[in-house]
């Protein structure tokens, strides 16, 4: 079978720094070119009419020697001196070409390195401007986000793995037990098997939801909102629990903050996980804190502050990230799946908002904020 025929221009395929030199002496032989015609033209025209007005007696052959001993030395002059100025050129030329050969090399290792799963490569600074060293902290700082992001998936497949274990332990000893004839498939056993299955029908459920929401594929209908009517619906349904528990649970800020446009069932949700949290980590005798505060004319936030257990500093970046916990001991029963305020923060991005949580550190509470744009 006959190979396929090529199409377009053939590529030159010399490194860069062949390349830079290259076209660096075309520059220069252009230069030196037009400097020689340009000087060979002009100047024993410019000699002779001078030789006239000097007003010497000269013969004939005396004058054309003159000037053809003038135009020798000028042309012998300028090309020794065009010659010595290309060479200095094209070395100093050489040794920039030769650094940005190297420096772009360090790079492409670096790249290649990364591509190849070593996310610790960097590239040191070439010293060569502001442009190159923005492209090494540019390849440096990509490295060191995939490296993040294979930890968060690994720490992901990890914990999804564990939290699918538990409930598939439970229902395939039960069953084993029903086959066994240990047990009788009896209501009890039933309920345990429903549980097991429910447990991981809402792991499904978080798992899709959050990816739906980061993706912005969750169905959205925003209305112009007054903030403190979200406030009322998520303090009322969660009163209930918080009451069960004996925290307390109190609203904060003026309803006069300006109106924000959202969908009330999602920024309901947002508002719900967050007091879920809150309740979780703050135990009898506590308090929970709603509160309604705008910053300036453009924003509104909603605040939800705890006197609980608090959040140490370097676990305050991870929050957000699937499946995280600050304590890895909680179970999904006391600790949640670590998906609620993954999904929380993709819905409030997707009204065009963002949320943080701040915190003194273990045992100063915690707070989190949710910042939407007030409506125009």
């Amino acid at each position: 079978m006959s190979p396929a025929p090529r199409t377009g221009k053939r590529r030159w395929r010399g490194g860069l720094a062949a390349r830079l030199l290259g076209a660096q002496a075309l520059v220069l032989l252009a230069g030196a070119a037009t400097a020689w015609v340009v000087a060979s033209v002009v100047a024993p025209g410019i000699f002779h009419t001078h030789l006239q007005r000097a007003g010497v007696a000269h013969t004939a052959a005396e004058t054309l020697h003159v000037e053809r001993a003038f135009s020798d030395s000028l042309i012998i002059a300028l090309a020794v001196a065009l010659v010595t100025s290309v060479l200095m050129a094209l070395a100093v030329t050489a040794y920039f070409t030769t650094r940005v050969q190297r420096s772009t090399a360090a790079v492409a290792q670096s790249a290649a390195a990364i591509a190849d799963g070593q996310y610790g490569a960097r590239v040191p600074s070439p010293g060569l401007g502001a442009e190159f060293d923005d492209l090494a902290g540019t390849i440096n700082t990509l490295g060191q986000r995939l490296g993040d992001v294979e930890t968060t998936r690994r720490r992901i497949l990890a914990d999804l793995a564990h939290e699918m274990r538990t409930p598939l332990a439970s229902i395939e000893a039960h069953l084993e037990a029903v086959e066994d004839g240990v047990r009788d498939l009896d209501e009890p056993t039933l309920a345990v098997l429903r549980e097991g299955t429910g447990r991981l029908r809402r792991l499904a459920e978080d798992i899709s939801a959050v990816s739906r929401a980061e993706e912005g594929r969750l169905e959205s209908r925003p209305v112009r909102t007054p903030p403190y009517l979200l406030v009322e619906a998520a303090v009322a349904a969660a009163a209930d629990a918080y009451a069960a528990k004996g925290v307390a649970l109190s609203v904060e800020g003026a309803t006069t903050a300006a109106a924000v446009l959202v969908d009330r069932q999602r920024m309901g949700q947002v508002l719900g996980n967050l007091l879920d949290n809150a309740l979780r980590h703050t135990p009898p005798g506590g308090a929970v804190y709603l509160r309604v505060h705008q910053p300036d004319p453009g924003w509104v936030e909603l605040a939800v502050r705890d006197t609980g257990e608090g959040i140490a500093a370097e676990h305050l970046p991870h929050l957000f990230e699937r499946f995280y916990r600050a304590d890895p001991a909680r179970g999904r029963a006391n600790g949640g799946s670590g998906i609620g305020l993954t999904i929380s923060r993709a819905l409030v991005e997707a009204h065009g908002g963002g949320i943080s949580a701040t915190s003194a550190g273990p045992g100063q509470g915690a707070t989190f904020t949710v910042r939407l744009p007030a409506a125009p």
